[in-house]
């Protein structure tokens, strides 16, 4: 039986290393939560919210949105680095030109989480509110069986949107809008 103080710590850029090796996964506070393929629905809802996103944010020149295994950083000894399915980063916190290499050091303004099948309410729960404390201002967790969306944002309470309503940027990306079934149904 393995316990907590059983477990080898790693550090972000053993997680890097290992993904040369075909090991997928996030860290949380050191410890590898291994991740598996999500399957066809969870990536087409990622592309088809990245698409809704890229049309607004690329022509405006907002700043940048990364995938599923791009990686933030956001903890040190130990390290936690979680990988959102879709992230906002304004061009004021990743300014035009500047590269990023590895997992980013900078926080998201909006996150995008799709709810797989393997994953339990108070996890996605959990891992929004996480963002929230660390700085992020916008979350989105979307839900494909019962099509909705819970819309976390500081200092107010969670909203679930229906199908047949609209997602919007809020104060992240102001004038963004576009219909909760588009991200479904693509």
């Amino acid at each position: 039986m393995t316990t907590d103080t059983d477990t080898e710590l790693l550090t972000a850029d053993e997680l890097l290393r290992l993904y040369s090796r075909g090991v997928r996964g996030e860290l949380i506070r050191g410890v590898l939560h291994e991740t598996m393929p999500t399957g066809q629905e969870h990536g087409e809802i990622v592309m088809n919210l990245g698409i809704e996103l890229g049309g607004f944010v690329k022509p405006r020149r907002l700043g940048r949105l990364t995938g599923p295994d791009a990686g933030v950083w956001l903890e040190r000894d130990p390290d936690t680095v979680r990988e959102p399915d879709v992230a906002f980063f304004s061009v004021e916190k990743v300014p035009p030109g500047v590269r990023v290499r590895g997992y980013s050091e900078t926080v998201p303004d909006l996150v995008a989480e799709i709810v797989s099948p393997s994953d339990s309410p108070r996890k996605v729960r959990d891992k929004a509110w996480m963002w929230l404390s660390h700085g992020v201002r916008l979350v989105w967790v979307l839900h494909p069986d019962s099509r909705t969306v819970d819309v976390y944002r500081p200092d107010f309470a969670v909203a679930t949107l229906g199908d047949d309503a609209f997602l919007d940027g809020a104060d992240v990306l102001p004038g963004f809008s576009c219909a909760v079934s588009a991200v479904f149904d693509g």
